[in-house]
Protein backbone atom coordinates (compact mmCIF):
# COMPACT_ATOMS: atom_id res chain seq x y z
CA UNK A 1 0.00 0.00 0.00
CA UNK A 2 2.73 2.65 0.61
CA UNK A 3 4.37 1.80 -2.19
CA UNK A 4 1.39 2.24 -4.02
CA UNK A 5 0.91 6.34 -2.69
CA UNK A 6 4.58 6.30 -3.41
CA UNK A 7 4.07 5.83 -7.49
CA UNK A 8 1.43 7.71 -7.81
CA UNK A 9 3.05 10.60 -5.83
CA UNK A 10 5.66 10.36 -8.39
CA UNK A 11 3.69 10.11 -11.04
CA UNK A 12 1.94 13.40 -10.20
CA UNK A 13 5.49 14.91 -9.66
CA UNK A 14 6.43 13.52 -13.22
CA UNK A 15 3.55 14.57 -15.34
CA UNK A 16 3.13 18.16 -14.90
CA UNK A 17 7.14 18.15 -14.83
CA UNK A 18 6.74 16.26 -18.35
CA UNK A 19 3.90 18.98 -19.64
CA UNK A 20 6.08 21.61 -18.67
CA UNK A 21 9.34 20.92 -20.38
CA UNK A 22 7.57 19.71 -23.35
CA UNK A 23 6.13 23.33 -23.66
CA UNK A 24 9.35 24.78 -22.71
CA UNK A 25 10.71 23.13 -25.58
CA UNK A 26 7.85 24.35 -27.65
CA UNK A 27 9.18 27.76 -26.80
CA UNK A 28 12.38 27.41 -27.55
CA UNK A 29 11.93 25.81 -31.00
CA UNK A 30 9.60 29.12 -31.67
CA UNK A 31 12.63 31.14 -30.40
CA UNK A 32 15.39 29.24 -32.74
CA UNK A 33 12.50 29.67 -35.92
CA UNK A 34 12.57 33.33 -35.08
CA UNK A 35 16.37 33.53 -35.66
CA UNK A 36 16.60 31.26 -38.88
CA UNK A 37 17.17 33.45 -41.85
CA UNK A 38 14.98 34.63 -44.34
CA UNK A 39 16.82 33.71 -46.91
CA UNK A 40 20.79 33.04 -48.12
CA UNK A 41 22.04 34.74 -51.63
CA UNK A 42 25.24 34.69 -52.79
CA UNK A 43 27.22 38.22 -52.79
CA UNK A 44 30.25 39.66 -54.43
CA UNK A 45 33.19 41.54 -52.46
CA UNK A 46 34.90 44.52 -54.12
CA UNK A 47 38.44 43.96 -54.91
CA UNK A 48 41.01 44.75 -51.88
CA UNK A 49 44.32 45.54 -53.32
CA UNK A 50 47.54 47.54 -52.81
CA UNK A 51 49.14 49.66 -55.26
CA UNK A 52 52.27 50.43 -54.74
CA UNK A 53 52.00 49.99 -50.77
CA UNK A 54 48.80 52.10 -51.08
CA UNK A 55 46.00 50.33 -50.00
CA UNK A 56 42.64 50.35 -52.24
CA UNK A 57 39.38 48.93 -52.30
CA UNK A 58 37.36 47.49 -49.38
CA UNK A 59 39.68 46.38 -46.40
CA UNK A 60 37.36 44.10 -44.69
CA UNK A 61 34.96 40.86 -45.12
CA UNK A 62 32.71 40.42 -42.39
CA UNK A 63 28.98 41.99 -41.95
CA UNK A 64 27.21 41.73 -39.33
CA UNK A 65 24.95 44.83 -39.05
CA UNK A 66 20.95 46.07 -39.31
CA UNK A 67 20.26 46.94 -42.85
CA UNK A 68 19.06 50.19 -44.66
CA UNK A 69 17.80 51.61 -47.63
CA UNK A 70 18.90 55.67 -47.36
CA UNK A 71 21.94 57.29 -46.74
CA UNK A 72 19.54 60.37 -44.79
CA UNK A 73 17.35 60.38 -41.87
CA UNK A 74 13.64 60.63 -43.14
CA UNK A 75 12.39 62.92 -40.59
CA UNK A 76 15.33 65.73 -40.42
CA UNK A 77 16.49 65.07 -44.62
CA UNK A 78 20.50 65.13 -42.99
CA UNK A 79 22.82 62.40 -43.50
CA UNK A 80 22.20 59.49 -40.99
CA UNK A 81 24.48 57.92 -38.66
CA UNK A 82 25.09 54.95 -40.58
CA UNK A 83 28.23 53.79 -38.75
CA UNK A 84 26.24 50.38 -37.78
CA UNK A 85 24.30 50.04 -40.94
CA UNK A 86 24.68 47.90 -44.21
CA UNK A 87 23.45 50.05 -46.25
CA UNK A 88 21.40 48.53 -49.65
CA UNK A 89 21.54 50.30 -52.81
CA UNK A 90 19.88 48.96 -56.17
CA UNK A 91 22.37 50.32 -58.92
CA UNK A 92 19.22 51.76 -61.04
CA UNK A 93 18.30 54.02 -58.18
CA UNK A 94 21.94 55.48 -57.32
CA UNK A 95 22.93 59.15 -56.85
CA UNK A 96 26.08 59.08 -58.02
CA UNK A 97 26.45 62.55 -56.85
CA UNK A 98 25.88 61.58 -52.81
CA UNK A 99 27.45 58.33 -53.31
CA UNK A 100 30.47 60.21 -54.76
CA UNK A 101 30.92 62.29 -51.86
CA UNK A 102 30.04 60.10 -49.28
CA UNK A 103 32.94 57.58 -49.70
CA UNK A 104 35.05 60.76 -50.69
CA UNK A 105 34.70 62.26 -47.55
CA UNK A 106 35.49 58.70 -45.51
CA UNK A 107 31.74 58.86 -43.81
CA UNK A 108 31.30 55.79 -41.50
CA UNK A 109 29.60 53.32 -42.75
CA UNK A 110 28.86 49.34 -41.24
CA UNK A 111 28.62 47.89 -44.90
CA UNK A 112 27.63 49.05 -48.32
CA UNK A 113 25.73 45.91 -50.95
CA UNK A 114 25.09 47.36 -54.41
CA UNK A 115 22.35 45.51 -56.15
CA UNK A 116 22.93 44.94 -60.09
CA UNK A 117 20.05 44.19 -62.13
CA UNK A 118 19.82 40.44 -64.02
CA UNK A 119 21.33 41.52 -66.91
CA UNK A 120 24.42 42.12 -65.22
CA UNK A 121 24.94 38.57 -64.31
CA UNK A 122 27.32 36.56 -66.27
CA UNK A 123 24.79 33.31 -65.76
CA UNK A 124 21.86 35.70 -67.15
CA UNK A 125 20.85 34.25 -70.27
CA UNK A 126 17.30 36.71 -70.84
CA UNK A 127 17.89 39.60 -72.78
CA UNK A 128 15.20 41.79 -71.04
CA UNK A 129 17.27 41.14 -67.36
CA UNK A 130 13.98 43.66 -65.76
CA UNK A 131 15.00 46.35 -68.62
CA UNK A 132 13.15 46.75 -71.81
CA UNK A 133 15.03 49.74 -73.28
CA UNK A 134 17.88 49.54 -75.13
CA UNK A 135 18.57 53.09 -73.98
CA UNK A 136 17.64 51.84 -70.33
CA UNK A 137 20.67 49.37 -70.52
CA UNK A 138 22.80 52.00 -72.00
CA UNK A 139 22.58 54.51 -68.84
CA UNK A 140 22.50 51.38 -66.49
CA UNK A 141 25.85 49.96 -67.78
CA UNK A 142 27.00 53.83 -67.62
CA UNK A 143 25.92 54.53 -63.58
CA UNK A 144 27.79 51.14 -63.25
CA UNK A 145 31.31 51.76 -65.18
CA UNK A 146 31.24 55.29 -62.92
CA UNK A 147 30.47 53.55 -59.47
CA UNK A 148 33.30 51.22 -60.58
CA UNK A 149 35.69 53.81 -61.44
CA UNK A 150 34.96 55.24 -57.89
CA UNK A 151 35.03 52.42 -56.00
CA UNK A 152 38.36 50.48 -57.43
CA UNK A 153 40.48 53.71 -56.47
CA UNK A 154 38.96 54.52 -53.21
CA UNK A 155 39.89 53.16 -49.60
CA UNK A 156 36.88 51.72 -47.70
CA UNK A 157 37.56 50.99 -44.59
CA UNK A 158 33.81 48.69 -44.58
CA UNK A 159 32.80 45.61 -46.58
CA UNK A 160 31.17 46.42 -49.68
CA UNK A 161 29.73 43.27 -51.54
CA UNK A 162 28.07 43.56 -55.12
CA UNK A 163 24.46 40.99 -55.49
CA UNK A 164 21.72 40.43 -57.59
CA UNK A 165 17.96 41.63 -57.68
CA UNK A 166 15.52 38.38 -57.36
CA UNK A 167 12.40 38.26 -55.64
CA UNK A 168 13.50 37.51 -51.93
CA UNK A 169 15.70 40.41 -52.52
CA UNK A 170 13.32 43.12 -53.45
CA UNK A 171 10.81 41.91 -50.97
CA UNK A 172 12.78 42.33 -47.79
CA UNK A 173 14.34 45.74 -49.66
CA UNK A 174 10.31 47.04 -49.79
CA UNK A 175 10.05 46.12 -46.49
CA UNK A 176 12.97 48.03 -45.10
CA UNK A 177 12.26 51.23 -47.54
CA UNK A 178 8.54 51.37 -45.73
CA UNK A 179 10.66 50.97 -41.84
CA UNK A 180 12.80 53.68 -43.07
CA UNK A 181 9.99 56.23 -44.72
CA UNK A 182 7.77 55.62 -41.43
CA UNK A 183 10.72 56.87 -39.13
CA UNK A 184 11.32 53.42 -37.71
CA UNK A 185 14.79 52.33 -39.14
CA UNK A 186 16.49 48.46 -38.30
CA UNK A 187 17.98 48.77 -34.89
CA UNK A 188 18.76 46.85 -31.95
CA UNK A 189 16.00 48.49 -30.28
CA UNK A 190 13.48 48.40 -33.16
CA UNK A 191 14.36 45.36 -34.44
CA UNK A 192 14.29 44.84 -38.74
CA UNK A 193 16.58 42.89 -40.94
CA UNK A 194 19.89 41.93 -40.10
CA UNK A 195 22.78 41.06 -42.50
CA UNK A 196 25.53 39.08 -41.83
CA UNK A 197 28.77 36.97 -44.04
CA UNK A 198 30.93 35.13 -41.76
CA UNK A 199 34.17 35.66 -43.43
CA UNK A 200 37.95 35.48 -41.97
CA UNK A 201 39.92 38.67 -42.35
CA UNK A 202 41.41 38.62 -45.90
CA UNK A 203 44.92 37.13 -46.56
CA UNK A 204 47.29 38.44 -49.39
CA UNK A 205 47.82 36.19 -52.46
CA UNK A 206 50.95 34.88 -52.54
CA UNK A 207 53.38 34.96 -55.13
CA UNK A 208 50.83 35.56 -57.80
CA UNK A 209 51.18 34.47 -61.43
CA UNK A 210 50.79 35.39 -65.30
CA UNK A 211 50.76 32.31 -67.55
CA UNK A 212 51.45 33.06 -71.60
CA UNK A 213 50.49 30.41 -73.76
CA UNK A 214 52.03 30.66 -77.23
CA UNK A 215 51.30 28.80 -80.42
CA UNK A 216 53.32 28.63 -83.86
CA UNK A 217 52.43 27.60 -87.30
CA UNK A 218 55.57 27.53 -89.31
CA UNK A 219 56.05 28.54 -92.99
CA UNK A 220 56.68 26.81 -95.60
CA UNK A 221 60.40 27.14 -96.83
CA UNK A 222 61.36 27.60 -100.41
CA UNK A 223 63.97 24.67 -101.72
CA UNK A 224 67.42 25.89 -100.40
CA UNK A 225 66.24 29.14 -98.66
CA UNK A 226 68.32 28.81 -95.89
CA UNK A 227 67.16 32.35 -94.81
CA UNK A 228 64.83 32.99 -92.02
CA UNK A 229 61.20 33.43 -93.05
CA UNK A 230 59.29 36.54 -91.59
CA UNK A 231 56.54 36.24 -89.16
CA UNK A 232 53.60 37.96 -87.97
CA UNK A 233 52.18 37.53 -84.42
CA UNK A 234 48.36 37.58 -83.38
CA UNK A 235 47.94 38.96 -80.20
CA UNK A 236 45.32 39.08 -77.09
CA UNK A 237 45.10 39.29 -73.51
CA UNK A 238 42.74 37.15 -71.96
CA UNK A 239 42.53 38.08 -67.92
CA UNK A 240 40.71 40.82 -66.37
CA UNK A 241 40.22 43.60 -63.54
CA UNK A 242 36.72 44.59 -62.28
CA UNK A 243 35.52 45.66 -59.33
CA UNK A 244 34.48 42.56 -58.50
CA UNK A 245 36.59 39.32 -59.08
CA UNK A 246 34.06 36.98 -58.95
CA UNK A 247 31.97 38.72 -61.84
CA UNK A 248 35.01 39.80 -64.36
CA UNK A 249 34.08 37.69 -66.70
CA UNK A 250 35.10 40.52 -69.87
CA UNK A 251 32.76 39.07 -72.60
CA UNK A 252 33.99 42.34 -74.83
CA UNK A 253 37.45 43.05 -73.17
CA UNK A 254 38.78 41.01 -74.35
CA UNK A 255 36.50 37.76 -74.72
CA UNK A 256 36.31 39.12 -78.33
CA UNK A 257 39.62 39.26 -78.45
CA UNK A 258 40.68 35.88 -77.54
CA UNK A 259 37.15 34.53 -79.38
CA UNK A 260 38.71 36.09 -82.65
CA UNK A 261 42.63 35.14 -82.11
CA UNK A 262 41.28 31.17 -81.51
CA UNK A 263 39.15 31.17 -84.69
CA UNK A 264 41.79 32.95 -86.90
CA UNK A 265 44.42 30.34 -85.40
CA UNK A 266 41.83 27.42 -86.59
CA UNK A 267 41.25 28.74 -90.19
CA UNK A 268 44.92 29.39 -90.76
CA UNK A 269 45.45 25.83 -89.57
CA UNK A 270 43.40 24.46 -92.20
CA UNK A 271 45.62 26.33 -94.63
CA UNK A 272 48.92 25.65 -93.24
CA UNK A 273 48.08 21.95 -92.95
CA UNK A 274 48.73 21.49 -96.76
CA UNK A 275 52.34 22.51 -98.29
CA UNK A 276 50.42 23.89 -101.39
CA UNK A 277 48.73 26.21 -99.32
CA UNK A 278 51.09 27.21 -96.82
CA UNK A 279 51.92 30.78 -96.51
CA UNK A 280 55.86 31.63 -96.79
CA UNK A 281 55.13 33.53 -93.07
CA UNK A 282 55.07 31.82 -89.76
CA UNK A 283 52.25 32.70 -87.72
CA UNK A 284 52.30 33.16 -84.12
CA UNK A 285 49.25 32.89 -82.00
CA UNK A 286 50.51 34.61 -78.45
CA UNK A 287 47.54 34.61 -75.48
CA UNK A 288 48.85 36.47 -72.78
CA UNK A 289 48.15 37.51 -69.31
CA UNK A 290 48.50 40.23 -67.12
CA UNK A 291 46.66 42.89 -69.78
CA UNK A 292 45.02 44.99 -67.10
CA UNK A 293 48.23 46.01 -65.29
CA UNK A 294 50.18 47.80 -68.16
CA UNK A 295 50.40 44.40 -70.08
CA UNK A 296 52.79 42.96 -68.15
CA UNK A 297 52.28 39.29 -69.12
CA UNK A 298 53.17 40.71 -72.71
CA UNK A 299 56.29 42.74 -71.33
CA UNK A 300 57.52 39.74 -69.95
CA UNK A 301 57.42 37.37 -72.86
CA UNK A 302 58.93 39.78 -75.11
CA UNK A 303 61.93 40.26 -72.50
CA UNK A 304 62.44 36.00 -72.45
CA UNK A 305 61.98 35.00 -76.18
CA UNK A 306 64.81 34.35 -78.07
CA UNK A 307 66.14 37.34 -79.80
CA UNK A 308 66.39 35.58 -83.10
CA UNK A 309 62.75 35.11 -83.05
CA UNK A 310 61.69 38.38 -82.41
CA UNK A 311 63.92 39.83 -84.67
CA UNK A 312 61.91 37.89 -87.53
CA UNK A 313 58.62 39.35 -86.28
CA UNK A 314 57.34 41.98 -89.16
CA UNK A 315 54.39 43.20 -87.23
CA UNK A 316 52.37 42.20 -84.40
CA UNK A 317 48.25 42.37 -84.66
CA UNK A 318 46.92 42.76 -80.79
CA UNK A 319 43.06 42.17 -80.65
CA UNK A 320 41.06 44.45 -78.00
CA UNK A 321 37.58 44.96 -77.51
CA UNK A 322 36.14 44.05 -81.10
CA UNK A 323 32.80 42.81 -80.32
CA UNK A 324 30.58 45.68 -79.84
CA UNK A 325 27.77 46.70 -82.49
CA UNK A 326 29.44 49.22 -83.37
CA UNK A 327 30.59 49.43 -87.90
CA UNK A 328 33.55 51.70 -86.68
CA UNK A 329 36.92 50.15 -85.54
CA UNK A 330 40.66 51.90 -84.84
CA UNK A 331 44.51 50.47 -85.87
CA UNK A 332 45.77 51.66 -83.11
CA UNK A 333 49.60 52.48 -83.63
CA UNK A 334 52.87 54.06 -81.71
CA UNK A 335 55.33 54.31 -84.66
CA UNK A 336 54.28 56.78 -87.74
CA UNK A 337 51.63 56.34 -90.08
CA UNK A 338 54.56 56.69 -92.90
CA UNK A 339 56.52 53.33 -91.49
CA UNK A 340 55.90 51.04 -94.41
CA UNK A 341 54.67 48.16 -92.42
CA UNK A 342 52.26 50.39 -91.07
CA UNK A 343 51.48 52.05 -94.39
CA UNK A 344 50.84 48.40 -95.95
CA UNK A 345 48.73 47.14 -92.94
CA UNK A 346 46.62 50.11 -93.05
CA UNK A 347 45.85 49.68 -96.57
CA UNK A 348 44.92 45.91 -96.25
CA UNK A 349 42.33 46.33 -93.16
CA UNK A 350 41.03 49.45 -95.18
CA UNK A 351 40.53 47.69 -98.31
CA UNK A 352 38.74 44.32 -96.95
CA UNK A 353 37.07 46.69 -94.37
CA UNK A 354 35.24 48.37 -97.45
CA UNK A 355 34.26 44.89 -98.67
CA UNK A 356 32.78 44.15 -95.26
CA UNK A 357 30.70 47.48 -94.85
CA UNK A 358 33.08 48.21 -92.11
CA UNK A 359 35.03 51.37 -91.67
CA UNK A 360 38.85 51.47 -90.14
CA UNK A 361 40.34 54.23 -89.12
CA UNK A 362 44.28 54.84 -88.09
CA UNK A 363 44.85 56.46 -84.50
CA UNK A 364 48.85 57.61 -84.01
CA UNK A 365 50.06 58.06 -80.51
CA UNK A 366 53.64 58.26 -79.23
CA UNK A 367 54.71 56.18 -76.25
CA UNK A 368 56.70 57.93 -73.52
CA UNK A 369 59.64 55.27 -72.67
CA UNK A 370 60.08 56.89 -69.64
CA UNK A 371 56.55 56.55 -68.14
CA UNK A 372 55.47 53.03 -67.00
CA UNK A 373 51.97 53.54 -68.02
CA UNK A 374 51.26 51.46 -70.97
CA UNK A 375 47.87 52.02 -72.65
CA UNK A 376 47.79 49.63 -75.63
CA UNK A 377 49.33 46.44 -75.64
CA UNK A 378 51.40 47.15 -79.13
CA UNK A 379 52.61 49.64 -76.99
CA UNK A 380 55.05 46.73 -75.02
CA UNK A 381 56.22 45.93 -78.66
CA UNK A 382 56.99 48.94 -79.70
CA UNK A 383 59.26 49.48 -76.66
CA UNK A 384 61.42 46.49 -78.06
CA UNK A 385 60.94 47.58 -81.53
CA UNK A 386 58.87 45.90 -83.32
CA UNK A 387 56.24 47.12 -84.93
CA UNK A 388 53.03 46.41 -83.86
CA UNK A 389 49.54 47.80 -83.98
CA UNK A 390 46.05 47.58 -82.08
CA UNK A 391 42.88 47.20 -83.37
CA UNK A 392 39.66 47.97 -81.05
CA UNK A 393 36.38 49.51 -80.94
CA UNK A 394 38.08 51.91 -78.75
CA UNK A 395 38.54 55.17 -80.23
CA UNK A 396 40.69 56.75 -77.21
CA UNK A 397 42.88 54.51 -74.80
CA UNK A 398 41.09 53.29 -71.78
CA UNK A 399 42.08 55.04 -68.23
CA UNK A 400 44.48 52.71 -65.98
CA UNK A 401 42.09 49.67 -64.91
CA UNK A 402 39.15 50.55 -66.92
CA UNK A 403 37.99 48.60 -69.99
CA UNK A 404 39.33 45.10 -68.15
CA UNK A 405 36.38 43.30 -68.26
CA UNK A 406 34.15 45.21 -65.61
CA UNK A 407 30.63 44.19 -64.19
CA UNK A 408 29.10 45.89 -67.11
CA UNK A 409 30.74 43.66 -69.36
CA UNK A 410 29.35 40.79 -70.24
CA UNK A 411 27.46 38.65 -72.72
CA UNK A 412 24.48 40.81 -73.00
CA UNK A 413 26.64 43.61 -74.57
CA UNK A 414 28.63 41.36 -77.17
CA UNK A 415 27.15 41.19 -80.74
CA UNK A 416 28.41 38.09 -82.49
CA UNK A 417 28.13 38.67 -85.60
CA UNK A 418 30.35 41.67 -84.72
CA UNK A 419 33.34 39.36 -83.85
CA UNK A 420 32.54 37.60 -86.55
CA UNK A 421 33.35 40.50 -89.03
CA UNK A 422 36.22 41.46 -87.21
CA UNK A 423 37.46 37.47 -87.49
CA UNK A 424 37.04 38.01 -91.06
CA UNK A 425 38.97 41.42 -91.36
CA UNK A 426 41.74 40.54 -89.73
CA UNK A 427 42.12 36.72 -91.70
CA UNK A 428 41.68 38.40 -95.28
CA UNK A 429 44.14 41.18 -94.55
CA UNK A 430 46.52 38.34 -93.36
CA UNK A 431 45.92 36.05 -95.84
CA UNK A 432 46.31 39.03 -98.38
CA UNK A 433 49.52 39.94 -97.19
CA UNK A 434 50.72 36.17 -96.84
CA UNK A 435 50.06 35.27 -99.97
CA UNK A 436 50.93 38.26 -102.26
CA UNK A 437 47.25 39.07 -102.98
CA UNK A 438 47.19 42.90 -101.93
CA UNK A 439 44.77 45.40 -104.55
CA UNK A 440 43.13 42.16 -105.88
CA UNK A 441 39.32 41.33 -104.54
CA UNK A 442 39.54 37.79 -103.79
CA UNK A 443 37.77 36.50 -101.07
CA UNK A 444 39.69 33.59 -99.12
CA UNK A 445 37.30 33.08 -96.72
CA UNK A 446 34.08 33.30 -98.18
CA UNK A 447 31.20 32.89 -96.82
CA UNK A 448 29.59 28.87 -96.91
CA UNK A 449 33.07 27.28 -98.15
CA UNK A 450 35.42 25.35 -96.36
CA UNK A 451 37.36 28.27 -94.94
CA UNK A 452 34.51 30.44 -93.86
CA UNK A 453 33.84 32.08 -90.51
CA UNK A 454 32.36 29.86 -87.84
CA UNK A 455 29.80 31.63 -86.05
CA UNK A 456 29.30 28.43 -83.66
CA UNK A 457 32.95 28.00 -82.93
CA UNK A 458 32.49 31.86 -81.85
CA UNK A 459 29.49 31.45 -79.66
CA UNK A 460 30.79 28.31 -78.09
CA UNK A 461 33.35 29.97 -77.00
CA UNK A 462 32.45 33.46 -76.35
CA UNK A 463 30.03 32.17 -73.93
CA UNK A 464 32.54 29.62 -72.14
CA UNK A 465 34.94 32.96 -71.21
CA UNK A 466 31.46 35.00 -70.47
CA UNK A 467 30.89 32.87 -67.81
CA UNK A 468 34.47 32.51 -66.77
CA UNK A 469 36.11 35.15 -64.22
CA UNK A 470 39.81 35.53 -65.35
CA UNK A 471 41.60 38.00 -62.73
CA UNK A 472 44.91 36.62 -63.12
CA UNK A 473 45.89 36.49 -59.68
CA UNK A 474 43.42 34.49 -58.22
CA UNK A 475 44.13 31.74 -61.35
CA UNK A 476 45.57 28.94 -60.59
CA UNK A 477 48.84 28.22 -62.72
CA UNK A 478 46.90 24.57 -63.41
CA UNK A 479 43.42 26.65 -64.16
CA UNK A 480 40.92 24.62 -65.88
CA UNK A 481 40.80 27.92 -68.04
CA UNK A 482 44.63 27.78 -68.85
CA UNK A 483 44.28 24.31 -70.32
CA UNK A 484 41.64 24.79 -71.89
CA UNK A 485 43.41 27.97 -74.22
CA UNK A 486 46.14 25.69 -73.81
CA UNK A 487 44.64 22.59 -75.48
CA UNK A 488 42.67 24.84 -78.03
CA UNK A 489 45.83 26.48 -79.40
CA UNK A 490 47.37 22.98 -79.27
CA UNK A 491 44.81 21.53 -81.61
CA UNK A 492 45.45 24.59 -84.48
CA UNK A 493 48.81 24.78 -84.12
CA UNK A 494 52.03 22.26 -84.29
CA UNK A 495 53.69 24.05 -81.45
CA UNK A 496 52.76 25.38 -78.08
CA UNK A 497 54.61 26.97 -75.09
CA UNK A 498 53.39 27.85 -71.59
CA UNK A 499 55.06 30.78 -69.68
CA UNK A 500 54.66 31.70 -66.02
CA UNK A 501 56.01 34.28 -64.79
CA UNK A 502 55.60 36.43 -61.36
CA UNK A 503 53.28 39.62 -61.62
CA UNK A 504 54.56 42.64 -61.12
CA UNK A 505 55.07 43.62 -57.24
CA UNK A 506 53.56 46.64 -57.31
CA UNK A 507 50.23 44.45 -57.02
CA UNK A 508 49.39 42.97 -53.85
CA UNK A 509 45.96 41.04 -54.34
CA UNK A 510 43.77 39.93 -51.20
CA UNK A 511 41.37 36.99 -51.26
CA UNK A 512 37.91 36.48 -49.69
CA UNK A 513 36.16 37.22 -53.26
CA UNK A 514 32.79 35.73 -52.74
CA UNK A 515 30.59 35.00 -49.94
CA UNK A 516 27.22 34.06 -48.76
CA UNK A 517 24.63 36.34 -47.15
CA UNK A 518 22.37 35.67 -44.65
CA UNK A 519 19.69 37.61 -44.16
CA UNK A 520 17.90 37.45 -40.75
CA UNK A 521 14.23 38.78 -39.70
CA UNK A 522 15.01 39.62 -35.97
CA UNK A 523 12.69 41.24 -33.32
CA UNK A 524 13.07 44.30 -31.22
CA UNK A 525 13.95 44.29 -27.96
CA UNK A 526 10.63 45.28 -26.53
CA UNK A 527 9.35 41.92 -28.20
CA UNK A 528 12.62 40.34 -26.56
CA UNK A 529 11.67 41.91 -23.00
CA UNK A 530 7.42 40.55 -22.94
CA UNK A 531 9.08 37.02 -24.29
CA UNK A 532 11.41 37.01 -20.81
CA UNK A 533 8.92 38.36 -19.03
CA UNK A 534 6.38 35.81 -20.35
CA UNK A 535 9.02 33.25 -19.74
CA UNK A 536 9.82 34.12 -16.08
CA UNK A 537 6.08 33.98 -15.40
CA UNK A 538 6.13 30.49 -16.33
CA UNK A 539 8.23 29.74 -14.58
CA UNK A 540 7.46 31.08 -11.37
CA UNK A 541 3.79 29.47 -11.97
CA UNK A 542 5.60 26.46 -12.15
CA UNK A 543 7.53 26.55 -9.63
CA UNK A 544 4.85 27.50 -7.32
CA UNK A 545 2.64 24.68 -8.51
CA UNK A 546 5.01 21.69 -8.18
CA UNK A 547 6.02 23.16 -4.33
CA UNK A 548 2.14 22.62 -3.98
CA UNK A 549 1.39 19.46 -5.24
CA UNK A 550 4.48 17.80 -3.71
CA UNK A 551 4.68 19.82 -0.10
CA UNK A 552 1.45 21.79 0.37
CA UNK A 553 0.31 25.06 0.31
CA UNK A 554 2.11 25.92 4.27
CA UNK A 555 5.58 24.85 2.75
CA UNK A 556 5.16 27.20 -0.29
CA UNK A 557 3.73 30.19 1.83
CA UNK A 558 6.87 29.39 4.18
CA UNK A 559 9.16 30.31 1.19
CA UNK A 560 8.02 33.67 1.50
CA UNK A 561 7.70 34.04 4.99
CA UNK A 562 10.59 36.33 6.47
CA UNK A 563 12.02 34.03 9.43
CA UNK A 564 11.55 34.33 12.55
CA UNK A 565 14.67 36.15 14.79
CA UNK A 566 16.30 34.06 17.43
CA UNK A 567 17.16 35.53 20.31
CA UNK A 568 21.16 35.06 21.79
CA UNK A 569 20.96 33.99 25.58
CA UNK A 570 23.57 35.54 27.18
CA UNK A 571 25.53 33.71 30.04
Amino acid sequence: MAKLQKSQQRSVFVEPVYSSAVALLIVLLACVELGDAVTVVDVYRLVQYDLGGVPLGSRLAALNHHAGSSLFSSSAGVVADLSRTVLILPVRELNLTFIREYIGESKPLGGLLLLLPPIFSPEHTDSGGGVDDDSAKDLLKQVLVEVERLLIHANIPYPVYFGFEDEHVNAMLADIKKNDASGQPATATTGGYKLVIAAPQPRKIASPTIVNIQGWLPGLKADGDSNQLPTIAIVASYDTFGAAPALSVGSDSNGSGVVALLEIARLFSILYSNPKTRGRYNLLFLLTSGGPYNYNGTQKWLHSVDQRLRETIDYAICLNSIGSSSNELWLHVSKPPDNAYIKQMFEDFSSVSEELGLKVGLKHKKINISNSRVAWEHEQFSRVRVTAATLSELSVAPEFLESTGGLSDNRNFVNEASISRSVKLVAESLARQIYGQQGKNIEIFADDSSLSVNPSYIRSWLEFLSTTPRVAPFLAKNDPLIMALKKELADHTVEVNVQQEPLDGMFTFYDSTSGKLHIYQVASVTFDLLLLLLLGSYLITLFSFLVIITRGLDDLISLFRRPTSRKVKTP
